[in-house]
């Protein structure tokens, strides 16, 4: 199979969008990370996103709407809360995980009886979602525990000679996963499960919010998630990568030069200085950080590294999502200096 790679032109669109109707797949952009799309709504097409991933089975998928006729159509309750929040966050990266309609085959929902939803900010994305008149199931166009794609190349580099297409939207804003949520107490109150851009502190000026220690924290191989994203190896490059936890500067200077083997990398903010490492540079704010994240993991496949040693972000706000998927990139090896 030859993949192309097509800008959002109404014609490419329209193939896309022909595709997906004929049960087959897409790459699409949004504003987190590119998807790989089909229709929620047919079981055999959700089947083939997993076999191009290499996905586990029991790793549910996010359905993609343009509208909210499509949320109803989709889930049999919406809380007052999550209408409060659609109307604050969507379109936008926040995702919510409601109790399944018959319409969605468990195919999608990892056999659960719960789907998780989500409204992009990307106009090509809610256009050719419109096109097609049904919600799209579009888990990261990855393969399945590498770094997600933020760029069609990523996608190209990925999924070559697996799917028909990819819808080049350029570069993905916000670079990091959606924010999935659950709701507690009747609907009154938020769980995170995945943190991204709509963080707790956002949430909070609607509802009571907690986080699920599964955040920060690598769950039992027993239990049953409900959010993308969690239970296994994520966002990992081929090289080992270390988390790196130090205020001082100087300190993180002299840990990092008195590693001598070759292959090593230090990612880095850009403003550390004295580092003799060769590094990679992943942003000087909170949002460079997240938009630049998979970028930089997949920099140290392209340089050959054998190893990475990241400096440890911020843990609040979107800092928040930026050490989630380091943990997972990571396998949870920390190194606190």
């Amino acid at each position: 199979m030859d993949t192309e790679i097509l800008r959002p032109y109404p014609a490419a669109l329209d193939k896309a969008a022909e595709i997906l109707r004929g049960g087959g797949l897409v790459a699409i952009p949004t504003e987190t990370v590119y998807g790989l799309a089909a229709n929620a709504h047919d079981a055999a097409a959700c089947a083939g996103i997993f076999r191009a991933k290499g996905r586990p089975q029991d790793n549910p998928l996010i359905i993609h709407i343009s509208d909210t006729e499509m949320l109803y159509a989709s889930v049999k309750r919406v809380p007052e809360l999550a209408l409060r929040l659609a109307k604050a966050f969507w379109s936008g990266p926040l995702t919510m995980i409601f109790e399944k309609s018959d319409a969605i085959p468990d195919t999608v929902s990892g056999r659960l009886d719960t789907v998780a939803v989500r409204m992009p900010r990307c106009a090509p994305a809610l256009e050719l979602i419109g096109r097609c008149g049904f919600p799209l199931a579009a888990p990261s166009a990855n393969l399945s525990g590498s770094p997600s794609p933020t760029s069609a190349q990523h996608v190209f580099s990925d999924l070559n000679g697996r799917i028909p297409l990819i819808i080049d939207g350029g570069e993905c804003v916000t670079g990091v996963e959606s924010t999935v949520i659950c709701f507690e107490n009747g609907g009154r109150s938020v769980r995170i499960l995945r943190p991204g851009a709509v963080t707790a502190e956002m949430l909070s000026e609607y509802a009571d919010v907690t986080v699920d220690e599964n955040v920060f924290q690598k769950p039992a191989e027993d239990v049953k998630v409900i959010s993308p994203g969690v239970k296994y190896r994520h966002y990992s490059p081929r090289a080992e990568i270390i988390i790196v936890e130090c205020e001082d500067e100087r300190g993180l200077a002299d840990f990092l030069n008195g590693i001598k083997e070759k292959g090593v990398y230090a990612v880095l903010y850009g403003d550390e200085r004295g580092v003799e490492l060769p590094r990679i540079d992943y942003g000087v704010t909170a949002e460079e950080r997240a938009h630049n994240l998979f970028a930089a993991l997949r920099k140290t496949d392209e340089l050959g590294a054998s190893r990475a040693y990241v400096r440890c972000p911020e843990k609040t706000g979107i800092g928040a999502a930026v050490y989630n998927r380091l943990l997972r990139a990571a396998a949870f090896k920390v190194i606190k200096l």
